[in-house]
């Protein structure tokens, strides 16, 4: 199944989250997209649910179902923690959600680019897979060339929050992946147990 690519806004309306971690879709209309507007009155069934959810946080983080499940069997295989946890902290370490934690970014989606283009170094190689696996230790700066891109030049400017398992430092525009996040770290409107049921079936 392909990534998609179609309107975040109405997507992120239909999931009930802010894709873009803005908060922004919504503001103005809180419901599902549709003719009926805020009245549409579904009840989910546990299958409908739990799919809900794996659509959620896959969206979320902007990844397609196969590099979703594959990630999902890897977290499986870890031999400590809780799978559902696990499974979130591994998405966390990818590379693009990392330029986006670090503010070197606004969106993730923007994160992806910035990757894919070659702004980004790892340990100081230049990586463009954004779903290259970051391990705690390792350092991501902006390539010397990049540094005046605009685009990182306004994240960093509204960036007022950067998570405490990364440490950043603007004026080199460098960050180092500390640790692996907590639970209490990572998005607190997914239920990742519903998650591992989906898997489970």
């Amino acid at each position: 199944m392909a990534r998609y690519t179609g309107p975040s806004w109405k997507l992120s309306r239909r999931l009930g989250i802010s894709l873009s971690g803005t908060g922004k879709e919504l503001e103005k209309r809180p419901y599902a997209p549709g003719q009926h507007g805020p009245n549409q009155r579904k009840k989910l069934t546990e299958y409908g649910l739990q799919l809900q959810e794996k659509q959620k946080l896959r969206h979320m983080y902007g990844v397609n179902e196969r590099q979703f499940r594959t990630i999902f069997d890897r977290a499986s295989k870890m031999k400590h923690g809780i799978l559902g946890e696990n499974f979130m902290a591994l998405l966390e370490s990818r590379l693009d959600n990392l330029v986006y934690r670090l503010g070197l970014a606004r969106t993730r989606r923007q994160a992806r680019q910035l990757v894919n283009h070659g702004h980004i170094l790892v340990d100081g190689k230049r990586v463009d897979i954004p779903s290259y696996k970051v391990v705690p230790g390792q350092v991501i700066s902006v390539r010397e060339k990049s540094r005046n891109l605009d685009i990182i030049k306004e994240a960093i400017e509204v960036n007022n929050f950067t998570p405490d398992f990364v440490t950043f430092d603007a004026d080199k525009l460098e960050g180092t992946f500390t640790r692996l996040p907590e639970r209490s770290e990572m998005p607190a409107e997914i239920n990742e147990a519903l998650i591992v049921e989906w898997y489970s079936r």
